[in-house]
Order: C-alpha cells, then sequence, then structure tokens
C-alpha cells in the first residue's frame, strides 16, 4: 500500500517507517523541513529500503500546503501521530507544552484529517491516549469511558481525547482507526535508561505517591510501531488499547524499574503533601487512581503479541543493568 505518515520525526515515527517499509510498503513521510528527512533517512531506514520512501516538507498549520501534499501522494492510508513533548517529563516542562501540544494535535490534526478526505484517503489512523479512563475496578476496554471528571490536567486531555476521536470515527466517508497507546518506553522515551525520568528516579526525584496503587499500562515503542502496521493492514474501525500484558501499579513499577537502574529505592510522599505542589492533584490521578487497560481487542483482532516490561520479571526480581 501506499501510506502517507504525519509525524514521521518523533519516537514512534522511526521504528513506524522502519517497520512499514519492511513490509514493502510505499511510504510518503510528512515532515516540515529538509533536514528531518535526512535525520529520518539516515538513522532509521535501511540503505536497501530507501528507494520506498520519499518526503513532503509542509507545516500542519499550512492547510493548503497539507493538502497539496496528500493529494501529490494520493496515499491509500493516512497515518497521523501528531504530537510534541519535551525531553523532561516534570509538571512544569509538561504544562509550558501543554497549548502547543494541544494545538498541533486539534488544529494540525484538522488541517490533515480535512486534506486526507479531500484526497479521497480510504483509511486514516491517529494516535491517542491508553491512560485516562474512568477510575474504576479491573481493567479498563475501548467501552470504558474517559475521566472527565479527572484532576485538571488529564480532564482536559480526557476531552481533546473524546474531541479527536469523535471527528475521525464520526466520518462517514473515511475508515477511521484510533489507537489509544499505553506508555511509551524503549529508545528516544522518558522512560528508557538515558531518559529523563530515568535520570529523576537516580535523583530520588520520582516518588511513589501515597499508597502507589495507581495502574500504568505500558508499550515498547517497537511494540507500538507494529501494531500500528496491523492496524494499518487489517484493522477495524473504531477504537483499540494498545498496551502490553501487564498492567503495574506505581508501587511495583517504580520500585523495580529503580532496581534496574542500580537507582536507590523511590522516596514516598503522603497524598496530602503532594496536593501542596502546583499540579499535585495530577500527581495524585497518575500516582493513585489510573486505571490499567486491557489489550483484548487488539490481540484478537491484530494478532498483537507485545513484550514483556523489560526491567520487571515474574516474582518482581529484575535483574540489575550493567552500568560499565
Amino acid at each position: 500500500m501506499k501510506i502517507f505518515v504525519v509525524g514521521a520525526t518523533g519516537a514512534i515515527g522511526r521504528p513506524l517507517i522502519a517497520q512499514l517499509l519492511a513490509k514493502g510498503h510505499d511510504i510518503v513521510a510528512l515532515t516540515r523541513s529538509p533536514e528531518k528527512a535526512r535525520t529520518l533517512a539516515e538513522q532509521g531506514v535501511e540503505p536497501t529500503m530507501r528507494q520506498n520512501l520519499r518526503f513532503a516538507n509542509a507545516d500542519v498549520f499550512d492547510a493548503a500546503a497539507v493538502q497539496a501534499a496528500i493529494t501529490d501522494a494520493q496515499p491509500e492510508v493516512v497515518i497521523e501521530q501528531l504530537t510534541t513533548l519535551p525531553k523532561t517529563y516534570t509538571r512544569e516542562s509538561m504544562s509550558a507544552a501543554a497549548a502547543f501540544n494541544t494545538r498541533i494535535r486539534l488544529e494540525g490534526g484538522a488541517n490533515v484529517l480535512a486534506a486526507a478526505q479531500a484526497a479521497g484517503v480510504r483509511r486514516y489512523l491517529r494516535q491517542s491516549i491508553a491512560f485516562w479512563a474512568v477510575p474504576g475496578t479491573g481493567l479498563a476496554d475501548e467501552e470504558t469511558p474517559l475521566a472527565f471528571d479527572a484532576s485538571p490536567a488529564v480532564a482536559a486531555d480526557a476531552r481533546i481525547v473524546t474531541e479527536l476521536e469523535r471527528r475521525l470515527l464520526g466520518n462517514p466517508n473515511i475508515e477511521g482507526i484510533a489507537l489509544r497507546y499505553g506508555f511509551f518506553y524503549g529508545p528516544g522515551t522518558w522512560f528508557n535508561p538515558d531518559g529523563d525520568v530515568a535520570q529523576q528516579v537516580r535523583q530520588q526525584q520520582f516518588p511513589i505517591v501515597g499508597n502507589g496503587e495507581g495502574v500504568w499500562s505500558w508499550l515498547h515503542i517497537e511494540d507500538a510501531a507494529t501494531a500500528t502496521v496491523a492496524a494499518a493492514e487489517q484493522g477495524n474501525p473504531g477504537i483499540y488499547l494498545i498496551a502490553n500484558d501487564r498492567p503495574l501499579a506505581v508501587r511495583e513499577w517504580l520500585t523495580t524499574f529503580a532496581q534496574w537502574l542500580n537507582a536507590p529505592p523511590p522516596p514516598q510522599i503522603s497524598v496530602e503533601d503532594a496536593l501542596q505542589i502546583e499540579g499535585g492533584a495530577d500527581a495524585v490521578y497518575y500516582g493513585t487512581q489510573m486505571r490499567g487497560v486491557s489489550n483484548a481487542k487488539a490481540k484478537r483482532e491484530l494478532n498483537f503479541q507485545p513484550r514483556s516490561l523489560e526491567w520487571v520479571v515474574d516474582t518482581a526480581v529484575v535483574p540489575t543493568r550493567n552500568n560499565n
């Protein structure tokens, strides 16, 4: 198939392009500059596959340029991975990035979707988020409502995700698929040994809040790309939760992550103390209320087989990293 990828230079874009090319697809990747295109080609793509990859340069906020690029490419499928997140995972950096990240998803995403529809694209996949299901017992599935009454930033993002998915899945002229990814880990992410969260853990700046019973669902960046390729090829219109098989409470994954990094045990702070910090309500949600998700639909319909979280073993006996 000919596939048009938007957001090709992000953490998921690089393995996604490589996997699509390995499957024999013809790829047009949208970038903002020729420099970004060269970087992607040099770092993420085998030389023998580059003949099936070309680039289109356009700013996603320029609706006419985006439409011209997609019309020229005439793809069967568009994959939109638009997001812009900071290198550091702190309340301050996330707050500073929030407005532009919202704009690129809402405004930029609207331009891409409109251009795809105008060009007669058959199928459209977009990045979405798995970890904002309404708190409750058991694992959330694709029918579970999102947490509109959660802490301020979480509730705001839940509303944005809902709007993005509504635009796509309510469009009768295109096969829309929303991929709700879990927390990314692996190369290029915050949760890699060279990532920002790992550095915070080493410095004991990433605490367990309260009893640490908030449940996180994880996804290796390569597995995210694999699921996306499968959805492009054989997915059904609708929502897919894309995460690994073992959601974990913060007190489990964070403690074992620290062990794996050869870092000191994470500190623990009370909910009351967390609430005194700016953005503390969101920290309390992530640390104590977040709900894990089920990947059953993705496994059933996409034959999704995610890897296990590398720093957690069955009995939570975690091999330490060799930092030499």
